[in-house]
């Protein structure tokens, strides 16, 4: 009768012993009296070794006998002191690093050191030395070799049980020099990655060939198709920061073709506490193939504009305003003034200042710039040098529907603030505005043009009077990538989603610029500003929306029109087709900086802008919105509506405009 015996798996009894070796390591680590004890054996094992290759390995020397276990005695006690004090048993062996080399040497210099002073004091006392200096020699190098060898060969055994079991990514790193080796030795050092380096590349020739830390660097062109074949590469990751726009381009084209995911490392001005994490890389975003070259900012200018003032910012909770709060902090001026009507975002505003920057001379105020009592008593309170005003409503359907609200705070709310700013010698005043105010489709585009007529017109007739104290200043650009309620957040939702992404329009194209950018200029035109000037800044070249849908839908791993759809939705009320920058009648003038230009424009008599401005407020607070649009249309004739219910009132317009030609 055959008797049950379980068959014998090797397999299976491999898989065991090593889950019990990895229980083991992953357990507990070796207590530091081991360690200790460790360092000492090998100590020990040095001392010998030293005096058998200084005697030949002749045990028979009478010197040998004589000296040698005073020697290894002394050594030892030394050793142990030096391990002791700079404390070489305290780190993890298998995270060992430099810290830990570093330790060893100063503990082991410093001993030898304390060796070789006791060498020549018994020179000069008896006219011999204790240890022969070869002895000396020998037994530091091999002690060093061997604890440094120890700990290297635990972190390669542990390295390899954690990671027997885990699946990897195979990952390659674009950037061969400082920061692709600082990428790498965050990665292997991280205890829970699931990321394996197999590569680097490097538009370098004469790097290619090379390794760094036994990892090979190749040319990009050459072994990318190569690579991504034979490894099967998940991802790739741009470690570089001085690369160009359209070599991202090319990189991130590579990757999509052959389904690599695109991830970045973040400047070093950004890594938390001075410090690389492995969190800290994060997916390649499409802003990141928009931005533009570095700008050079004067910094010592605008360190002097800002040095020991009160600065005060409207809108201080919008993406532009809050951007510009950031920036203004790290001048450390006297105090800075922030105004919103947005009570959770201003909260959490000043709470990124006190905890992120350590900026804590601020002051929080909810208020609405059309409020002119409530801004009247600030300014007459903080009394600011400089104000930056960022407040108002900018989504333009919305504004389309709500006409009103647009002109009382795009218009009146401005109109408050320059009048308290020039009452109460505010020193510069900054208008910052949008390139939909020029040739405007739409009730939000000519509301922001009215507020630039009414600061560039008060500034002349000050300027004419030879009553300029305050400089008013207007800046202009046009979308910001990321900023809220704009078109790359709302296409990540989407994909998220799993899609429709919707475009309204097959052509539809407009500039964009990275918020920090953005004020960087802003800040740098309210320092060269003299007052009365439009300054626009460099957009680059305009941007379909629908090569930015395609493209956002490739980064996120997915396919356009197969995994998301892409739907067009047709112009929104008052949106157009292409933006600009100026209008038909206008023109840019250089200034010293590459990417900031005075525009131009039509220039409006203070007196009659006053007066209809303030008509245009009565309607805002009791018309109809037909009305009010009506008036706009008076005081911007370039305003024409598109796509809009308002679009028959430009034909009244236009009939008016031919009755009165010389009105301005």
């Amino acid at each position: 009768m055959p008797f049950d015996k379980t068959e014998e798996n090797p397999t299976q009894d491999h898989k065991c012993r090593m889950n019990y070796l990895k229980s083991l390591l992953n357990k507990r680590y070796a207590p530091r009296w081991v360690i200790l004890l460790i360092d000492t054996s090998l100590c020990v094992f040095s001392v010998i070794l030293a005096y058998l290759l200084r005697f030949n390995f002749n045990l028979s020397e009478p010197e040998f006998h004589d000296t040698m276990f005073i020697t290894i005695l002394l050594m030892v006690v030394v050793r142990f002191v030096g391990f002791y004090f700079f404390k070489t048993y305290h780190g993890v062996i298998r995270y060992t690093s430099t810290h830990d080399a570093r330790t060893i040497f100063l503990s082991l210099t410093t001993g030898s050191l304390f060796l070789v002073t006791m060498n020549v004091v018994l020179f000069f006392l008896q006219r011999h030395y204790f240890v022969p200096y070869s002895i000396l020699i020998i037994e530091y190098f091999t002690l060093a070799l061997s604890m440094m060898g120890i700990r290297i060969l635990v972190k390669m055994i542990y390295s390899e049980m954690k990671s027997s079991h885990i699946e990897k990514k195979n990952i390659v790193i674009f950037g061969g020099g400082e920061s692709g080796l600082i990428t790498k030795r965050t990665i292997d050092q991280d205890k829970d990655s699931r990321r394996k380096i197999i590569g680097f590349f490097d538009d370098d020739p004469q790097k290619t060939g090379k390794s760094l830390e036994g990892v090979r660097i190749y040319n990009f062109e050459e072994s990318f198709k190569d690579m991504a074949t034979r490894y099967r590469i998940d991802e790739l990751i741009i470690s570089v920061q001085g690369i160009g726009r359209k070599r991202k381009e090319q990189i991130v084209d590579y990757c999509a073709a052959n389904k690599i995911k695109v991830k970045t490392v973040p400047p070093a001005t950004q890594w938390i506490n001075g410090e690389f994490n492995v969190k800290e890389i994060s997916d390649f975003k499409i802003e990141d193939l928009l931005e533009r070259e570095p700008i050079q900012l004067n910094q010592e200018k605008i360190q002097v504009q800002l040095d020991d003032k009160v600065v005060l910012v409207t809108g201080a909770c919008g993406s532009i305003g809050s951007e510009l709060v950031r920036q203004i902090s790290r001048f450390y001026p006297k105090e800075i003034i922030l105004i919103d009507q947005a009570e959770t975002p201003l909260y959490e505003l000043a709470l990124e200042l006190r905890e992120t920057s350590g900026f804590i001379n601020y002051k929080i105020i909810l208020a609405d710039v059309f409020n002119r009592a409530k801004m009247e008593n600030i300014i007459s309170t903080f009394k600011p040098d400089i104000i930056y005003h960022a407040a108002a409503y900018k989504h333009v359907p919305l504004m389309e529907e709500n006409a009103a609200e647009a002109v009382l705070t795009n218009i009146a709310g401005t109109r408050h603030l320059a009048d308290i700013a020039l009452a109460h010698g505010v020193k510069t005043f900054v208008l910052i505005s949008t390139d939909k105010a020029v040739n405007p489709t739409n009730v939000m585009g000519a509301s922001k043009r009215i507020a630039e007529i009414y600061v560039q017109a008060l500034n002349s007739f000050l300027e004419s009077k030879n009553l300029l104290h305050t400089r008013f200043i207007t800046t202009r650009f046009g979308n910001v990538l990321g900023s809220n309620g704009s078109v790359i957040p709302r296409f990540r939702k989407q994909i998220a989603a799993g899609g429709p992404i919707t475009v309204t329009h097959p052509e539809i194209s407009r500039f964009f610029m990275t918020i920090p950018e953005s004020c960087q200029l802003i800040l740098e035109a309210g320092m060269m500003g003299n007052g009365g000037e439009i300054y626009m800044f460099d957009m680059g070249d305009p941007v379909k929306i629908i090569d930015l849908a395609n493209r956002m839908i490739i980064l996120s791993g997915l396919k356009p029109r197969h995994d998301i759809n892409i739907v067009y939705t047709g112009l929104r009320p008052g949106e157009k087709i292409k933006e600009e920058l100026l209008n038909d009648h206008e023109k840019a003038m250089p200034t010293h900086h590459p990417k900031i230009m005075i525009g131009k424009v039509r220039e409006y008599p203070f007196e009659v802008v006053s007066k209809e401005i303030q008509e245009l407020i009565e309607m805002a607070i009791s018309a109809n919105d037909r009305t009010i649009v009506s008036k706009i249309k008076a005081i911007v004739p370039e305003f024409i509506s598109n796509n809009s219910v308002f679009e028959d009132l430009d034909v009244i317009s236009m009939q008016e405009e031919i009755k009165d030609t010389t009105k301005y």
